[in-house]
């Protein structure tokens, strides 16, 4: 009895070990097919690296963050082209271990005002359309209560967080405007678009370089922080992925805004000057550097998530009637050039992007400076979120 009962555990051991070694041999060897689009590619990749959102970049503890917020973004751009649930399931299961059965996120405070919550909030309007949960309309509500009192500069323009007073940052564009302007459309009868349309002019008036017509990174209207021009108050470095953001800030708000507006053809003005300006300042191959007026820096290169960015808002723009048809070809050929310089395939079929620019920031403790060096000399990453957003983004977009 006892011999028989331990060759039947036995037997059980030897089984579960061969099926866990089927299932991790199975699960090594599982390859994307070749036939794959490039968008469906980039986001099974993610979905394979990061089995939940809340991991992306390696993150260890889940938070409520603009990184998860733009990929999940582009999932769900995604998902509206396709109607994959595995891509609405990512979103949704995102979302719902940040926000408890309250309708709170967790770990959110309101007193950091902290201008990059916003940016994951633009998820939860398509969330509350498809599931009628309402703790999702209690967090849109929660994000719109910050917007209204968030610190302001002066001239009017939001505090990029509370701990760095008087200065709009590029970045925070498109975390909080295309949030804004589809809550206010959407629940306020468009109260706020003057508002938004005044975010941008303090953007034209006071970042962007009368020189080149791109933008600087940030604006400090008190002039006080070290590293702030002493007369204009930008900050000394014009950064690739800075005119990203300020270009999808631009495309995503537009999409919202009203063309009965008077500050509709305003903002489609602001997106034609930049576009014309970033075009001007591509490489020859057609991508944008780290440090996007300074080709010959010493140093300088290339950037992945910049040049996403950039080719998406081209394309997204031309598409929209925003911009002019042309555009459309500068990206599908700035595409092109982008495959052929930052994207590569794994032994599974999982894509590699290169050349992305680590995340970058202004003041704080180490105080970072802002100089061009300091951008050169921040480490490039391979398929950081910023970039694999991106690449998605333009691969729907341009059809790839």
């Amino acid at each position: 009895m006892l011999k028989s009962t331990f060759l039947k555990i036995n037997l059980i051991v030897l089984l579960l070990i061969i099926g866990n070694k089927t299932m991790a041999q199975s699960t090594e060897n599982a390859v994307l097919p070749d036939n794959l689009k490039w968008s469906e590619r980039t986001a099974l990749t993610v979905l394979n690296t990061y089995p939940k959102a809340s991991q992306i970049d390696g993150t260890k503890k889940p938070k409520w963050d603009y990184k998860m917020g733009l990929v999940l973004f582009a999932f769900e751009k995604l998902y509206q082209k396709t109607n994959d649930k595995k891509y609405f399931n990512y979103i949704k299961e995102y979302a719902d271990e940040l926000i408890d059965a309250e309708g709170n996120i967790t770990d959110y405070n309101i007193k950091d005002y902290n201008i990059d919550s916003a940016n994951p909030g633009k998820l939860l309007f398509n969330l509350l359309d498809e599931t009628k949960d309402n703790r999702y309309k209690k967090v849109i509500e929660q994000l719109r209560h910050q917007i209204e009192t968030q610190p302001r500069t002066a001239s009017g323009g939001f505090w990029h967080k509370q701990i760095y007073p008087n200065q709009m940052w590029i970045d925070g564009l498109f975390m909080a405007e295309p949030f804004y302007t589809q809550y206010t459309v959407r629940y306020e009868n468009g109260k706020a678009l003057d508002d938004i349309a005044r975010q941008f002019e303090l953007v034209q008036n006071h970042l962007v370089d009368q020189k080149t017509g791109l933008v600087y990174q940030a604006w400090d209207e008190s002039k006080e922080i070290a590293w702030a021009n002493p007369e204009k108050g930008t900050s000394p470095t014009i950064w690739g992925r800075g005119i990203g953001w300020y270009m999808m800030a631009l495309v995503e708000t537009l999409d919202y805004y009203p063309k009965s507006n008077p500050n509709y053809k305003k903002l489609a003005g602001y997106l034609n000057q930049i576009a014309k300006s970033a075009v001007a300042h591509k490489s020859a191959s057609g991508l944008w550097y780290q440090v996007a007026d300074k080709p010959d820096l010493k140093d300088n290169y290339l950037e992945s998530s910049a040049s996403a960015m950039i080719i998406y808002s081209l394309a997204k723009g031309a598409d929209k009637g925003y911009l002019s048809s042309a555009y459309k070809k500068t990206a599908q050929k700035s595409f092109d050039a982008y495959l052929a310089a930052f994207v590569k395939k794994d032994k599974n079929g999982e894509i590699i992007i290169s050349n992305v620019s680590s995340s970058v920031g202004l003041g704080g403790k180490p105080f970072r400076d802002a100089t061009n060096e300091y951008y050169i000399n921040s480490k490039a990453k391979d398929n950081s979120s910023p970039a694999l957003a991106a690449f998605l983004l333009s691969a729907i977009e341009l059809k790839k």
